[in-house]
């Protein structure tokens, strides 16, 4: 028995190879998009710094000067302070003020000392600084210095102040009218308050009344204290040379009505 091929019909050959060719050729439909929500860019954050005193980063030390000459003979030896920590300006500008007051000083001793003749077995003259910090820590910086000056061929030794009160925060030094309210009778209430100290005094102080009269070269030389503000006479200012220098403290209680509340003493306000 002879098999007999099937005949293929042409139409569905063509249809199979048309359905083959489309499935080929055919591409995804692409989603559409969703809408991403648009967040703002974060500003950059501006970090918050706390300044720090200035008096907190410094430390207050001495620079010590030692000097030795003959013909004439003579010694200098002197303490001058100065801050080290920083390198700011206003450090800086303190430093610098201190060092040029100490060579102010001994450029006088000096001028003083070539115009004595030298004398025979005589130890020379002598040139001593000393200085004191009368003010607690913080921007207020309260010096007394003490300068003890001997000429050789002279009757004994002599005693020199100056004082600094200086505003490290600011970077300059205070006046003594900066302390108070202005157009206040704050020179008559100190005068009043020091003359009446001094008369208590063994000094001879009836002879001196002008030395504490109330101009400012009379209390030119001042510290602020804890305790109030202190006032240095020079010898012979208001008492004799055997009674030394004098100083008074005036207590902030009696210069309350005439003192700033805004001002440098606001913290030592009773």
């Amino acid at each position: 028995m002879r098999l007999v091929a099937p005949k293929i019909v042409p139409g569905f050959v063509l249809f199979i190879l048309l359905v083959a060719m489309l499935a080929c050729g055919i591409t995804p439909t692409p989603q559409q998009a969703t809408n991403t929500p648009q967040v703002a860019p974060t500003e950059p954050l501006t970090p918050t710094f706390t300044p720090i005193p200035i008096f907190s980063v410094v430390t207050l030390v001495s620079n010590p000067t030692n000097e030795t000459g003959k013909d004439p003979n003579y010694t200098i030896t002197a303490q001058t302070p100065f801050f080290q920590g920083s390198e700011d300006l206003r450090v800086t500008n303190f430093n610098n003020e201190m060092a040029q007051l100490t060579q102010e000083e001994i450029a006088k001793f000096r001028d003083n000392v070539v115009q004595v003749q030298p004398v025979p077995g005589s130890t020379g003259s002598f040139y001593d600084q000393q200085y004191k910090l009368l003010t607690p820590p913080g921007n207020l910086v309260s010096l007394k210095f003490q300068i003890m000056i001997y000429i050789q061929g002279a009757a004994h030794p002599g005693t020199h102040m100056r004082t600094v009160t200086y505003d490290l925060e600011a970077g300059n030094d205070l006046k003594l009218e900066q302390l108070f309210l202005s157009g206040s009778d704050y020179l008559d209430k100190i005068a009043n308050y020091c003359i009446a100290q001094l008369k208590t005094r063994n000094i001879g102080f009836d002879a001196f009344t002008s030395g504490a009269q109330a101009t400012p070269e009379n209390y030119g030389n001042w510290n602020i204290t804890p305790d109030g503000l202190l006032i240095t006479f020079e010898e012979y200012q208001v008492a004799a040379y055997a009674a030394g220098p004098q100083e008074v403290v005036v207590p902030y209680a009696e210069l309350q009505s005439v003192i700033d509340p805004h001002g440098p003493l606001q913290g030592f306000l009773p």
